[in-house]
């Protein structure tokens, strides 16, 4: 696949899941924040399996040679991750969670050096830290003094688990997901993680309530988009430019939600925009191709 394409697909993803900062609110009006993963991730799974099926995928093939695989990353990257996340946004702020999920690409390309010996170049590493200061300057809104006043809460050290169940999962694509078909593997993973968070719903979620048209209209985009797309072309990312590249594109999410936010009517600051060119340089600067010297 071209490069150029897989960075049209792993920027749509951050742009999918910018996007569901913004619904989740008009969903979490009327459901749980488990019902509200569950219900995301079983109308996902059961998208994917029907394309799927649709393709004449032999998927009890793959869930018997794979199994294993599919279970342990709808652990870590669907149900473990959405479950701490849900959980930490109880009691932390959103610019918390969005600065300490920003280090995400850090922690993903420091476990993909040790794990799998993925070495990341020298411009990814520049890159780094060029991304993570412009998210905090979008979440910040420009503002030193609100940067330094975030107060640490429980639910801090909540997001950090997550944040490293995510580093984990994008390790764990790349070294472990089969090659043979993306559409067969995103739904198989996907259905194992639908029916842990559905288990974890029933258990903890309180009663499942009928959730009004607004919420219903923004699970379905969530669903559609933010999920079965969003984990079909990260994971198509992951397997051509590796974890540690592919991660960075997560520091576009709160700029995308913020560039969302906006189009709706929360209009962003001359700041944030320029935080969010800040890490849209630092992005590109990690993607650009390195010339290579010229023959003598």
């Amino acid at each position: 696949m071209p490069s150029n394409k897989v960075y049209l697909l792993a920027t749509a993803t951050a742009f999918f899941w910018g996007t569901n900062f913004v619904l989740a609110s008009t969903v979490l009006t009327d459901l749980s924040p488990l019902w509200a993963a569950a219900l995301r991730f079983l109308l996902g799974a059961g998208l994917m399996l029907a394309i799927a099926m649709r393709h004449g995928l032999d998927l009890l093939g793959l869930a018997r040679r794979h199994a294993a695989v599919y279970l342990f990353l709808g652990l870590i990257g669907i149900a473990g991750f959405n479950l701490l996340f849900f959980q930490a946004m109880k009691t932390t702020s959103a610019d918390n969670g969005a600065l300490i999920m920003a280090t995400n690409p850090l922690l993903t390309t420091l476990l993909a050096a040790l794990l799998i010996g993925e070495r990341a170049s020298r411009r990814q590493l520049l890159a780094l830290p060029v991304a993570l200061a412009g998210v905090a300057v979008v979440v910040s809104h420009g503002s030193l003094t609100r940067l330094m006043n975030l107060q640490l809460a429980e639910g801090d050290l909540l997001m950090l688990a997550a944040n490293l169940t995510w580093a984990a999962f994008n390790v764990g694509s790349r070294r472990l997901m089969p090659t043979t078909s993306p559409v067969g593997n995103t739904a198989l993973m996907m259905a194992a993680g639908a029916a842990i968070l559905t288990a974890a719903a029933v258990a903890g979620g309180g009663a499942l309530a009928l959730p009004g048209l607004h919420a219903v209209l923004a699970l379905a985009i969530m669903a559609v988009a933010g999920t079965v797309l969003a984990y079909l072309f990260w994971g198509l990312a992951i397997r051509q430019l590796g974890a540690g590249r592919t991660s960075l594109f997560l520091n576009l999410v709160p700029v995308f939600a913020m560039l969302v936010g906006g189009l709706m009517g929360s209009l962003p600051t001359p700041a944030q925009i320029a935080g969010g060119l800040l890490v849209l340089a630092g992005v590109m600067t990690a993607m650009l191709p390195t010339r290579r010297p010229a023959m003598a």
